[in-house]
């Protein structure tokens, strides 16, 4: 009987860790580095989330999700003439192993119409939607730091010479 009960737990704990590889699988596929959103203050309707996205065999970053926003959106920023313009991109190529930088002036994602401000030294939670060549989507959820600047971006006050 003991060694019934000790061989059920184990298929239990092995199916378990099986039921979870795929989503690990898929979302381990795009890595995420430097993440973060810019703060807002009262009365403030959008900002803007920053990172690094490198896909290992190549993806697409489909959509942006997040609870704080009423609309999240993939946007570009680029000059057209001497005007900056800024729109909304329906996709975001990410080829294989190279890293596509999202950043302020660049490619970001968009939070639109906020639900509350984004106060400095919280988070905020954004999923990314990504699809692979063969057009499977993946998820993966963060937890993105919301500041004033990037992570580990040195402050003007603090540069002495």
């Amino acid at each position: 009987m003991k060694k019934l009960l000790h061989t059920a737990a184990l298929v239990s704990t092995l199916a378990a860790a099986l039921a979870s590889a795929p989503a690990w699988a898929q979302t381990a596929a795009v890595k995420v580095e430097g993440a973060w959103a810019r703060a807002s203050v009262q009365g403030q309707k959008a900002t803007g989330a920053f990172m690094r996205l490198t896909a290992q065999d190549g993806a697409r970053l489909v959509r942006a999700e997040s609870p704080a926003a009423g609309i999240t959106e993939v946007h570009e920023m680029k000059m057209e003439g001497d005007i900056m313009k800024m729109r909304a991109v329906p996709t975001l190529d990410l080829p294989a192993g190279k890293t596509v930088e999202l950043k302020p002036g660049g490619y970001h994602v968009m939070l639109l119409d906020l639900k509350a401000p984004l106060a400095k030294d919280s988070s905020v939670p954004l999923t990314l939607v990504f699809q692979d060549a063969k057009g499977a989507e993946s998820k993966l959820e963060l937890s993105v730091p919301v500041g004033t600047a990037a992570p580990g971006a040195a402050k003007a006050h603090e540069h002495k010479h």
